[in-house]
């Protein structure tokens, strides 16, 4: 059985939420909050498998309470917000702090048809997810103190730098990608201009992910935007570029190409056909990143990378939301260092001249 506490402060809501994980009889809803304290109250003593969480709440928002809730109680927790601006941030912000994943509220049109039956599949994806004490939850002091942090694996000491400057850094991530993104590219000096490529696995709607480019950038304070079809890596010094959502993103002529194409793992876009086409477009002069996430998308592809002369990183375990994807890279033999995201920024900085900005 899986126990369900349900935070929504909207009653015509939390009859929908509770209407949707009726229908299965392994779901089982044991609390309803209405507000940012009950859920963080329920959370504690009704220690629940998986929380779904809104974000606008009376006193204490959603976010404060996923704070809290991953600083005191970890556990996994599926927004389900709004597609409202200002609450996308929030959300963003919920999922950087150790939230799971994200759903959008039902709409009220044909777009709903569906949304009962996913919505229950990623409740019962969500809670299989061994969440951690999450960094940025860690409030007065009250969560114990972080692991020190992981070596670089044992092959990463003798690996000499490029012997030319990077051309290229590509960078895939799914569950808890939002908040290891922030912390690597903030990480990176102000001056750091190697193009970063970054493929961010989102199951929500284009309209959740298009907002994802903006929040980015006002967390790490870089020029972040989707990619477009035709742009030339040579042009894009100091940028981050997105793939857009449902689209791969990849690499040809030195050029940016997006793609429809059959999803890889069934992701689209997937790490893979980002990594791949880096491997074969850049190889020594490019770095691969392959940071927290489920499932195993991008390990083959960093390997590929690796193979060909590039940078390889994978996302440690004590740092990532989910310990998979980068696990598969490392067990492959496809990550030259391993290691949090501060870390890879810290490496990505050794390995490329820093321009000052005047």
């Amino acid at each position: 059985m899986i126990r369900v506490l349900v935070v929504e402060d909207s009653m015509t809501m939390r009859h929908h939420l509770r209407e949707a994980l009726a229908e299965d009889p392994e779901l089982l809803v044991v609390g309803e909050a209405v507000t940012g304290e009950q859920a963080v109250e329920m959370a504690g003593r009704l220690r629940p498998d998986v929380i779904t969480m809104d974000m606008m709440l009376p006193g204490i928002s959603g976010l404060q309470a996923t704070e809290h809730i991953m600083a005191e109680h970890p556990t996994p927790i599926l927004v389900v917000s709004s597609a409202d601006r200002k609450e996308l941030f929030s959300t963003y912000n919920a999922l950087a702090a150790g939230a799971v994943d994200v759903m959008e509220k039902p709409r009220g049109d044909d777009s709903d048809v569906d949304w009962s039956p996913r919505f229950r599949r990623t409740v019962r994806m969500v809670s299989r997810i061994r969440v951690i004490t999450h960094p940025r939850a860690r409030l007065d002091g009250r969560a114990r103190p972080a692991a020190p942090l992981s070596p670089p694996a044992p092959a990463a000491a003798a690996a000499p730098p490029p012997a030319n400057p990077l051309a290229l850094v590509a960078i895939g991530a799914s569950t808890g990608g939002p908040g290891a993104l922030t912390e690597l590219l903030r990480d990176l000096p102000p001056g750091f201009r190697t193009p970063v490529l970054v493929v961010q696995h989102i199951a929500a709607s284009e309209q959740f992910a298009v907002a994802f480019s903006d929040w980015l950038g006002g967390q790490t304070g870089r020029n972040v935007r989707y990619a477009t079809d035709g742009l030339k890596v040579s042009a894009l010094a100091g940028q981050v570029l997105l793939a857009p959502p449902d689209r791969h993103l990849y690499v040809q002529d030195h050029a940016l190409r997006l793609s429809s194409g059959p999803p890889r793992h069934s992701c689209r876009p997937s790490v893979d056909v980002l990594f791949e086409s880096v491997a074969t477009e850049y190889a020594g002069l490019a770095a691969g990143c392959l940071l927290t996430g489920m499932g195993r998308d991008g390990a083959a592809g960093l390997l590929q990378m690796r193979q060909r002369g590039a940078v390889t990183f994978a996302q440690d375990e004590h740092t990532s939301t989910v310990y998979g994807m980068p696990r598969e890279a490392a067990l492959l033999g496809a990550a030259t260092f391993v290691m949090s995201p501060s870390r890879i920024a810290a490496r990505l900085a050794e390995l490329h001249p820093v321009v000052s900005r005047r």
